[in-house]
């Protein structure tokens, strides 16, 4: 295939053999659009991730074509699948000649995507997957990190496995338990990550005095947990922790009620992540407790349009009647970021666009970005920025419904608590 760095080659040496010969190169049309490609899961089980990206990006072309921008998003659907979301990347970059590419939500999606950007040389900006899964991920060596390299035309902004760890563990601290926890761990790119023991839970758990009862993992999509809860039943386990997507979590927690397996505390990451997940078990909802990257109470705005995270969540809310959901901040970000980074470059050159990357310092919706290496290790520092995290619970309303409410703020103490850490029975 005739990729597009090999077109890019092939118009430098055409640009080289014109100056030598005396042509004039035909100049770039003046307010040409500026061309994004943009890669998320808006099918499959990892949907609820894209909820909003329909609203978000009508509203950056609406923010980009007030302020005189000229800006074009070209989305594609990775369809949960990791295969889909490569080839959709190559398709954005081979025939749509993007700018540069885009990509949100878990290392299902982002990880196959920068892969094939790296590979062609295509800027990238990702988000919305711990850092560790998705640089250690894309590793051709995961296992050997002597021989981990940076990345150069990748990058991406979010919080690590120490930041929810460190959020767990400080919620769990709020709640009389014996500190047996279960640790439910799939078999993909974020659980082999949670569960790795030496860059997971296990390590940082075992130091805090906490002991972990892992019963292996398991596949995605899995119709029945009975083995799992059969082992965290008899292991007398207090805590549940894990990182499951929405409909395996559904299914387990269900079973675990049936099955009278009621641990105090159950801190889920990605499952729980949106209303509609909490409301899907009733009032078997209350008191879980997850991470929390972004909230219409996060004390940020909006470097496009100005708009408080407040004032975003709303406009969700009055746009499409559902409830805001945190990866809205996120895909907002990730926008943000773009407009900001193609101000500071020329969008028709790569490598520029690459060092504007490499050189943002940008206060978002979601806190600042910035590719600094500030609370990295070294191997990292050059292709992560690290966002604030916090942990919250969901409440049952007396009218229905649910609340998320911010019970531990000791990682970032200037987004505002709402409430302390209750156990769940």
């Amino acid at each position: 295939m005739f990729t597009r760095r090999d077109l890019l080659k092939s118009a430098a040496a055409t640009g080289a053999l014109a100056a030598t010969s005396g042509l004039a190169m035909p100049a770039i049309a003046k307010g040409a659009a500026i061309k994004l490609g943009y890669v998320s899961p808006q099918t499959g089980p990892l949907a609820a991730f894209a909820e909003a990206d329909k609203f978000i990006i009508d509203g950056f072309m609406a923010a980009t074509k007030a302020a005189g921008l000229n800006y074009e998003v070209v989305v594609k659907d990775s369809q949960s699948n990791p295969n889909r979301a490569a080839e959709v990347t190559k398709s954005l970059i081979v025939d749509d000649e993007v700018n540069a590419v885009l990509v949100a939500s878990t290392p299902e999606t982002t990880n196959p995507v920068a892969t094939t950007c790296e590979a062609e040389e295509v800027p990238c900006i990702s988000t919305m997957a711990p850092w560790q899964p998705w640089f250690i991920g894309q590793q051709a060596n995961p296992g050997d990190p002597k021989s981990w390299k940076p990345f150069n035309s990748a990058f991406h902004f979010f919080w690590g496995l120490e930041d929810v760890i460190a959020v767990y563990t400080n919620m769990w601290g709020q709640v009389a338990t014996n500190k047996k926890v279960g640790g439910m761990f799939p078999n993909d790119g974020d659980g082999n990550a949670w569960g790795d023991k030496q860059v997971g839970f296990p390590p940082v758990l075992d130091k805090l005095g906490y002991s972990l009862n892992d019963p292996g993992r398991y596949q995605n999509l899995t119709d029945d947990f009975s083995a799992q809860i059969n082992t965290l039943k008899s292991g007398q386990c207090e805590i549940i922790t894990g990182v499951m997507i929405p409909p395996d979590f559904t299914t387990f927690w269900n079973q675990a009620q049936q099955q009278g397996f009621k641990p105090k505390v159950a801190s889920i990451g990605k499952a729980i992540l949106f209303p509609q997940a909490v409301e899907a078990l009733g009032k078997n909802g209350h008191n879980l407790s997850s991470e929390v990257w972004w909230s219409a109470n996060h004390p940020f705005k909006s470097s496009l349009t100005g708009e408080s995270s407040k004032d975003l969540a709303d406009g969700f809310t009055k746009a499409t009647k559902r409830p805001w959901t945190q990866p809205i901040g996120f895909v907002h970000a990730l926008f943000e970021v773009a407009a900001d980074v193609m101000k500071r470059a020329d969008p028709t050159d790569s490598k520029a666009v690459v060092a504007a990357i490499a050189a943002t310092k940008l206060d978002t919706i979601v806190g600042r970005v910035a590719w600094d290496g500030a609370n990295l290790p070294p191997f990292a520092a050059k292709n992560i920025a690290k966002t604030p995290l916090v942990g919250g619970q969901w409440r049952l309303k007396d009218g229905g419904g649910y609340d998320l409410v911010i019970v531990d703020n000791k990682t970032a103490p200037n987004i505002p608590t709402g409430g302390k850490m209750e156990a769940i029975v």
